[in-house]
This record gives structure tokens, sequence and C-alpha cells, in this order.
């Protein structure tokens, strides 16, 4: 069974889908930055359901069909977005879920383990950092898309160059078994058709970024963790697995080879699903 709703979720209306039976051990999907809850492929959420999980995702606020703020000034933080996940989790009804954060989404996963342990059930942290993410790092201004080393002009108001905009970041961030570009394409128009304002989701989250750093208090995280990271990961070289798995007590870093900074594609979807199958529920 799947089923997409608005719900109010901090004072804003939030998207939310789930999949499978909600009387299954709930897992909770959380995006990267700026990525409606498109991102997370339908049949790999049909797959985790498919093997017994309640498998929620939703759109951050600012992207997707989720309440959108002025471009420039959200007036949110990363802890807005933390809180964000706590508050579907609430709407829901479910007191702890097992949490799958991509980048910011990972950055996400560990504040909420951090903050507020028995909220958590497990984590598996993909593509991501330390503590709150790449905030020391440079990051692209909300108007650009960095492809291939280089940053272009975007118009993200704009459906055809903004659809361009999309496949072109994510090729540029992947390697081989990325998708196609047929693939990317449809999936592309789809984010920007479901998007209240996709360049406000482009500048704001950027501004709001991904909250205080636990990178001190990751020892303190005691659920079952995989880390799940990329061989090809410009964004986040080998060094940043290798500490966030050295830094949480007994979680394992499982390399995916030939991946690059992206959502897992569909050639790794087999070991991907079963390191997040087999955690704990």
């Amino acid at each position: 069974m799947v089923t997409e709703t608005m719900m109010p979720v901090n004072g804003i209306q939030v998207c939310v889908e789930t999949f499978g039976e909600p009387d299954e051990p709930p897992m909770l999907l959380l995006a990267g930055e700026a990525s409606s809850m498109d991102w997370w492929d339908d049949e790999f959420c049909r797959r985790l359901a498919a093997g017994g999980r309640f498998v929620i995702r939703y759109d951050h606020r600012d992207t997707g069909r989720s309440t959108c703020f002025p471009i420039g000034v959200p007036g949110y933080s990363g802890t807005d977005l933390m809180n964000d996940a706590l508050g579907v989790l609430d709407a829901l009804r479910i007191p702890a879920a097992h949490l799958v954060g991509l980048s910011l989404g990972g950055a996400l996963a560990q504040q909420i383990a951090v903050r507020h342990p028995g909220r958590v059930l497990g984590l598996t942290l993909i593509s991501t950092s330390p503590g709150s993410g790449d905030t020391e790092q440079p990051r692209a201004a909300g108007g650009t898309a960095t492809i291939a080393g280089t940053r272009t002009e975007v118009d993200w108001s704009n459906r055809k160059a903004a659809v361009a905009g999309l496949i072109a970041e994510v090729r540029a961030r992947g390697g081989p078994f990325t998708a196609e570009e047929q693939h990317l394409r449809r999936l592309a128009e789809r984010v920007f058709d479901r998007s209240g304002d996709l360049a406000a989701s482009r500048h704001n989250h950027r501004l709001a970024g991904y909250g205080p750093s636990v990178r001190d208090r990751l020892c303190a995280i005691t659920v079952p963790t995989v880390v799940l990271h990329g061989t090809l990961d410009q964004r986040f070289p080998s060094e940043h697995p290798e500490e966030l798995a050295r830094s949480i007590p007994g979680a394992r870093l499982v390399w995916l080879e030939g991946v690059g900074h992206e959502f897992p594609p569909r050639a790794v979807w087999d070991r991907v699903l079963t390191e997040i199958l087999g955690a704990p529920a």
C-alpha cells in the first residue's frame, strides 16, 4: 500500500508518502540538500517495504509539495530541518524509527541520534560526513550547478533549463552506474513539476546549513549503524566515511564500488538493500 498526504509539521505543511503496512518496523528516508523525496526511487522504496518495513519518505521544507519560503530568506535553520524529520514521525504517531539519510539527510540523522536517541532504532548513513556535513567546504551558490568541476548558471525557474541542470549535476557527481539520461530526464521533470519553487530550495537549503556539529558526540550513538559510501564520491572523499565509522561505536563501513555522490543507483541496490534490511528491526 502506498499513501501520499499533506501533514501539519512544526507550523508548515509537509508532503509525506508511505510504503508498506503501518504495523511493520518503521523506516524514515531523509533526502539530501535541496532534494525532494522523488530522489528515493519508487521501486527502491517498494523493495524496502517488501523486506518487511513501513517505509516513509517526505519532502523537506522548500522541496516538492512541502511549504516553500521566499527565495534567499528561508527563516529556518538546519535544526528546523532536523525537527521536521521528527515532526513527520510525530504526525504518524511513530515513537522511533530506523533512519536512512543521504548527504544532508545523513547529517540530520546523526543529529537526531545524538540529540534524541530514543527516537532512533538504527542508522544507515549514505554519502555523508561526520558531525554536520560539509559546512567547512566551499559550496556553489544556489543559482549555480557544479558540473564537471565548473560552475554553470542555471535558471531554476525555467523547466527546460532546470531539468538539464539537474541531469548534468547527477551525471557529474555520479559514476559508471548512474542512470541513463532518459531515466534521469523523467525524474528531473517530475522533480520540477512537483516543486513549489525549485529556485528557492536551491538557495534556501544552502543558507539554512546542516545545523550545529555533533562531531564530538558521535561516540554516544549506541544503535546499530552502517555507513555506505561510494568509492567515487568526490564531495566527501574517503576520510569522511572512515572517520564516521570510527566515531560511532560498532559502526560498519561498506564501500560501494563505482558509486559517486548520488542516491544509490540500481546496479548496487541488492547490496544496499541487504545492508539496510540486515539491521535489527
